[in-house]
């Protein structure tokens, strides 16, 4: 059981200590609607996390197959990330400091739709498919205690790290003016063009080039 608590720690702090669009939709989302939005959004990204542990650890013969279509669900994934930042740089209205600090409504079919962005996201990623299938090769043949305590630590201190992460994003709302909170929409959205065709090069580049 140690060993699966080691192996749960690393691969947890893999998934802490890692960059991607995650993290500043988390911020952005935080300093611009607040606690709800950001939590809608990343319970999309957990639940499709736990499904894809659930089919890497179930399914391993179907996260193997998907390999071969890494090209299209990356390139899925890197249109939807383009597409996110051209509507934030360019289409997306952002509320004054004032407006924040009122607080701003949001409506449920907004939430939903945050919800559904975060799982689309972490879904239409091939690292993230990936990286759960790695973990699960790498626990095959371990008794059944093993995967569950493994999993569970890991996905456990994601989901701390990123309930610290709302919370620090909170806090630097309350420093931010008019000024900063549109350079930081901006730098979201620039970050979300960058991701995207940085997604879509590399799939095409390591499929080609393996």
């Amino acid at each position: 059981m140690t060993q699966a608590i080691i192996s749960g720690f690393l691969l947890g702090l893999a998934l802490v200590f890692s960059v991607g669009p995650v993290i500043f939709t988390i911020i952005k989302l935080r300093i611009n609607y607040g606690l709800a939005s950001a939590f809608y959004f990343i319970s999309g990204v957990w639940l499709s996390d736990i499904l894809w542990v659930i089919t890497a650890n179930l399914f391993g013969a179907l996260l193997e197959t998907l390999k071969f279509y890494k090209i299209q669900i990356g390139s899925a994934g890197g249109i939807f990330l383009i597409t996110l930042g051209v509507y934030y740089l360019f289409f997306k209205k952002y509320h004054t400091k004032a407006e924040l600090d009122e607080g701003v409504r949001i409506k449920n079919s907004t939430h939903a739709r945050l919800f559904i962005t975060g799982f689309l996201l972490n879904t239409l990623n091939p690292g993230v498919i990936a990286l759960w299938l790695a973990a699960a090769t790498n626990s095959a043949g371990k008794p059944v205690e093993y995967i569950i305590a493994t999993f569970s630590i890991c996905l456990g201190m994601n989901i701390a790290a990123d309930f610290l992460k709302i919370n620090l994003a909170g806090k630097l709302r309350k420093k931010l003016d008019d000024k900063n909170i549109a350079i930081v929409n901006k730098i979201s959205g620039l970050l979300f063009l960058i991701f995207g065709v940085a997604l879509i090069i590399g799939v095409v580049y390591t499929t080609k080039h393996p």
